[in-house]
């Protein structure tokens, strides 16, 4: 009995080896091609873990189709899981069933848990650029010379796509169109090339604000429309695919309901014109609230941005009658009070509010990948700044943007995202 207890152990050691040999073969040949994989540690497969037969990196051996076509498949998709998505997108006209893991929720889960396999961009969308948006890599730190199309986004749609198409928001690899001709809205995932057409609760809808929430599974549309005498909320649930309408906000949210909310802990949150306060609502409950804090003196204007469920910043302009002389930043603690985080810089400060005229209706927040970006409707350039680094800087102009340029700029984070679901 315990030498079959022993033939058994071994028989299983072997096949362990076996099929770690064969994941460090296909890891190697992967690098080979200028692949970076990585193991299940999050460390490289390194030649000491495998048999000292396979050790050698001057040779690796021969992969012998009997022996490589009894890898599990399980094992198989754990290390192509670890593959740059754009590498094994190209992979998928080699087999069927490659092309099927894409749609797999096990292989999804792996995959996404290794990170993301795509660059992020900051999106420019501008008049003088007709159906084309410049990206900035901000990985990279320069000017993409390949712009985002409507045409790239959706071939053969391009063309029936009308030329007031306007882009509103992009979240989460989500990017969402407005198409006025059509009463409707074109939520869009560039990588995956899937879209959907969006109705509008009615015909013709005009609106005020809108905002744009991808989430793990769906995405929320939150828009405020006038139309109604009781200035209505609506909001659209991607998994229902429908719209909900709520009671009027005007009490609460006052005249300043042209600016875009920020999405935090399952609700927006918005501020007031003067004096200045934060109001919420929550998107399941369709309930208002506010933010029973005190807000830091000598505010000139304020502004939100927020990481969506950790973070909650405010930047705000600090000076009198109605004239800013210095912008700061705040974060929401624990505790719920603002804690002064950074100034702008006096120089920065002094071409920041020179470029947007002081008039601070041109002025637009938003959160990408660690960068708190402040946009101005009416320059062409982004000041941001870097929370790991507690620094400022500029983004320079897109170098393609004519030198006769017009107002109109809006910026967007886009960070694609392969399975957000349209």
């Amino acid at each position: 009995m315990r030498d079959l207890i022993d033939s058994t152990e071994t028989s299983e050691h072997t096949n362990m080896l076996m099929y770690l040999s064969l994941a460090y073969v296909l890891v190697q040949k992967a690098k080979t091609a200028g692949i970076r994989l990585l193991a299940t540690s999050g460390k490289d497969l390194t030649p000491a873990m495998m048999p000292k037969s396979l050790q050698s990196p001057s040779r690796l051996p021969e992969m012998d189709p009997a022996v490589w076509s009894r890898l599990p498949e399980e094992l198989l998709e754990h290390v192509l899981s670890f593959l740059p998505l754009k590498t094994f997108l190209n992979l998928r006209s080699t087999s069927k069933h490659f092309k099927s893991l894409l749609f797999s929720p096990s292989f999804m889960s792996k995959h996404t848990a290794s990170g993301s396999p795509f660059s992020s961009f900051l999106l420019l969308s501008h008049p003088q650029f007709f159906q084309q948006f410049p990206l900035y890599d901000s990985i990279v730190g320069s000017w993409r010379d390949l712009a985002l199309s409507l045409s790239l986004l959706l071939p053969g749609t391009g063309s029936n796509v009308s030329p007031s198409c306007t882009l509103l928001s992009s979240s989460n690899g989500l990017i969402c169109f407005s198409l006025p001709s059509s009463c409707s809205l074109l939520v869009c995932n560039f990588v995956a090339k899937s879209s959907r057409i969006v109705e509008f609760p009615s015909h013709p809808f005009a609106f005020e604000s809108f905002v744009f929430v991808s989430m793990s599974f769906g995405y929320k549309i939150f828009v405020l429309c006038s139309k109604f005498s009781s200035n209505s909320v609506f909001v659209y649930d991607s998994k229902v695919h429908s719209w909900q309408k709520f009671d009027r906000f005007e009490p609460i949210l006052g005249d300043n309901y042209r600016q875009e909310g920020v999405f935090f802990n399952g609700s927006l949150y918005f501020t007031t014109s003067e004096p200045f306060s934060i109001v919420c609502f929550d998107l399941e409950s369709g309930r208002w609230g506010r933010l029973d804090n005190e807000l830091p003196g000598d505010l000139t204007f304020v502004r939100l941005v927020s990481d969506g469920e950790k973070k909650l910043y405010l930047i705000g302009g600090v000076g009198r009658n109605g004239i800013s002389r210095s912008m700061k930043l705040w974060e929401l603690d624990g505790e719920r009070n603002w804690i002064e985080v950074e100034s702008l810089p006096e120089m920065m400060c002094k071409k920041f509010l020179s470029v947007c005229y002081h008039n601070y209706d041109r002025v637009y927040c938003f959160l990408h990948e660690g960068m708190i970006c402040i946009c101005c409707y009416t320059w062409p350039e982004i000041l941001y700044y870097k929370v790991s680094r507690r620094t400022w800087h500029w983004l320079p102009k897109c170098p393609s943007l004519p030198e006769k340029w017009s107002c109109g700029f809006r910026w967007f984070s886009f960070v694609p995202e392969l399975y957000a679901l349209v």
